[in-house]
């Protein structure tokens, strides 16, 4: 089986010719349509907005297209709220969702008017003591046991860092309540990359129940309901994707069952579907530079784990398609590798793949999130540059590759020569 990628060998040229390899590139006119979907399957809820998380691609001309489609940006630091701003967003179409929060992250996204997300009933006084409570807070929700959907075992609650129980949630309320706060939202954030329908629902299900309980004991009225991520994309080819019109559906019916009996119809659904809106969307193209033949045979490529370091870090599989050659049999098992002094910088293990030669382009399928942003410097290497392609196919650059000059850029205080 095999991933169809969103451009040709003569485009990766093309672009190669002014923006050399490796680079990130990125479908303008699939991510739009992938966003317009979203707001289509939600579309039954009028209060609907997706907040896409910035931690996911983290770049302005990115960012900016997705305000012009009406979604907002959830942001987790300083930095984030920072290119957001510079993005467009301000007020509420920013959810600053953050744990163990340094003062200024906190500080910024209330001069910004962000929707504030508490992680802990801790920072209630924390944040109060900074910048006094908002009208509207939000408080992040761990059901702590285990998470399961369809009987399978998704993940563990208890044992993550992020939320609070749910006495702590109700004592967050009254607390907030007895300051001034008049809307609350509830935000939780159980399981990564779901490659199901039932997901979302099945949350939907344990927060609306929570909500409507919060409301019957404090009488808070509570304004919206955020999903956040978790609806996941199909890494490997022969994955089912999510089907989101069926997944809206889903949480509809839940809406339907448990808010609208209580007289709670005007709460809001909210979403941070980073993964899900930009995941498919995005690519790393790297050039075949080396082959090594030993007990295995390797092909080396001019990028390494600093440009996508997540197959390294927990072993997840990337499609990789070699441009020109997707008719052509895979015969040819192969370790994609980069060259950093690590072992595990490896893009493909006994992959079966076309013969590649030298000057190949590989397409490294759903790099869109989490790809590019969770890059680093070792062994110095530097990180890509960026590329949004048009839906006319013309492409432009949307971030420079990193030049030793900013590897050096925090000695400049020093007197060290670095030419």
């Amino acid at each position: 089986m095999r991933k169809v990628p969103f451009i040709d060998r003569k485009l990766a040229e093309e672009i190669d010719a002014k923006i050399p390899t490796p680079y990130y590139v990125y479908d303008e006119e699939g991510m739009i349509r992938n966003i317009e979907n979203i707001k289509s399957a939600f579309a039954w809820n009028k209060g609907f907005k997706e907040y896409f998380a910035v931690k996911a691609t983290p770049n302005p001309f990115l960012l900016a297209i997705m305000k012009e489609h009406g979604i907002g940006v959830d942001c987790s630091s300083l930095t984030e709220l920072m290119i957001s701003k510079a993005a467009g967003f301000c007020g509420d179409d920013i959810m600053f969702s953050s744990n163990e929060t340094p003062a200024e992250d906190y500080v910024l996204a209330k001069k910004l008017g962000a929707i504030i997300n508490l992680d802990d009933i801790t920072h209630i006084d924390y944040f109060d003591s900074l910048c006094g409570l908002n009208e509207t807070m939000s408080i992040r929700f761990n059901p702590g046991g285990i998470f399961t959907v369809s009987n399978g075992i998704m993940d563990n609650p208890q044992d993550a860092k992020y939320g609070m129980t749910e006495e702590q949630m109700y004592e967050a309320v009254k607390i907030m309540m007895d300051r001034g706060v008049k809307h609350f939202g509830i935000h939780s954030f159980l399981v990564s990359n779901t490659v199901t329908n039932d997901y979302y629902p099945m949350l939907a299900q344990q927060l609306f129940d929570l909500a409507v309980s919060i409301h019957e004991k404090t009488g808070a009225h509570i304004a919206f309901v955020n999903l956040s991520g978790g609806v996941g994309i199909p890494y490997t080819p022969d994955q089912e994707p999510n089907d989101i019109f069926v997944i809206g559906d889903g949480v509809r019916k839940i809406y339907e069952k448990v808010f609208v009996p209580k007289g709670m119809d005007d709460v809001a659904i909210y979403t941070e579907m980073g993964r899900y809106v930009m995941g498919p969307f995005g690519a790393l193209v790297t050039k075949a530079i080396h082959e090594k033949h030993i007990y295995k045979e390797y092909i080396g490529v001019d990028a390494c784990a600093v440009n996508l370091m997540r197959p390294a870090m927990y072993g997840s599989y990337h499609h990789i398609t070699v441009l020109g050659k997707e008719d052509e049999p895979c015969t040819c098992m192969y370790d994609i590798v980069g060259g950093l002094c690590e072992n595990n910088d490896k893009f493909a293990i006994d992959r079966m793949l076309p013969k590649i030669e030298k000057g190949d382009y590989l397409f490294i399928h759903d790099t869109g999130a989490h790809g590019y942003s969770m890059g680093y410097n070792y062994n110095g290497k530097l990180r890509s540059a960026e590329v949004l392609v048009h839906p006319d196919r013309s492409f432009e650059m949307i971030r420079r590759a990193e030049t030793p000059e900013d590897y050096f850029a925090t000695f400049d205080f020093s007197d060290f020569d670095f030419r």
